[in-house]
């Protein structure tokens, strides 16, 4: 059985939960930008058509090539690069867009400011990141979590800062609920904890592992509630802990 680490959101169905719900993001901030616009964190690139239509001219980096990564329209670039820093001169962009990254990256407050530093006066950084309470386990590939606040503190920096949170229906939470309890049933090999005090290092490959497997398993298990999910179960609202 082939395993695609799961820290890079696929097509592949068993993700369809995460990658419906990571789609959303993508579509409301097309609705944002315009002008000159930059992505840390390509991925597998499953956004890039859904923004560069806004575009004059769209930049999008991330530390390695995905071998998924999809044709590169006209007016969008790739660079592969480890941020912080970020390889642009000062004022280079009207939008910086990063989904998913943040918590992934060490130097977070020197993040923010090299975003700070290569937008134009009124730019906007839009930006993603899981929300600490609903985590199910702890993720190894993750750096640090965040709660709303201690996001909305990193970010204090901006003049303004909208707080928004991805919402799911009845469907979302359904498909939620039994994602927990078959965590659950395999933490419960975890006497001793380990999770909480073994090194990061040592956790992210059985970590990846297990994520896939439960994935599939889920998937097998619940073939027609992962495959409905569509993004139009998910909706933006007023950040909260859920």
């Amino acid at each position: 059985m082939a395993i695609k680490t799961a820290e890079r959101v696929s097509r592949e169905v068993s993700d369809n939960f995460v990658f419906q719900r990571s789609r959303l993001a993508y579509v409301e901030a097309a609705c944002r930008v315009g002008g000159r616009v930059l992505e840390i964190g390509t991925g597998t690139g499953y956004g890039i058509d859904i923004i560069a239509p806004s575009a004059d001219h769209f930049v999008t980096i991330d530390k390695t090539r995905s071998e998924e990564l999809p044709a590169i329209p006209e007016n969008v670039e790739f660079r592969e690069a480890k941020v912080p820093p970020l390889p642009f001169e000062d004022e280079s962009f009207d939008f910086v867009v990063s989904f998913q990254v943040i918590e992934h990256i060490r130097r977070d407050k020197a993040f923010v400011k090299e975003v700070y530093r290569v937008l134009r006066r009124g730019g906007k950084f839009i930006v993603s990141t899981p929300n600490k309470p609903m985590s199910l386990t702890r993720n190894p590939w993750h750096v640090r979590e965040y709660t709303a606040e201690e996001f909305g503190a990193l970010l204090s920096d901006f003049a303004e800062v909208e707080r928004l949170g991805v919402a799911g229906n009845e469907r979302v939470w359904e498909y939620y609920e039994k994602n927990r309890a078959s965590v659950r049933r395999i933490m419960r090999f975890d006497v001793l904890r380990m999770q909480w005090w073994l090194p990061r290092w040592l956790l992210q490959l059985p970590y990846d592992v297990m994520n896939r497997i439960n994935r599939r398993r889920l998937h097998r298990a619940n073939t027609a509630l992962t495959e409905a999910i569509v993004m139009d179960d998910y909706r933006l609202t007023e950040v909260n802990d859920k």
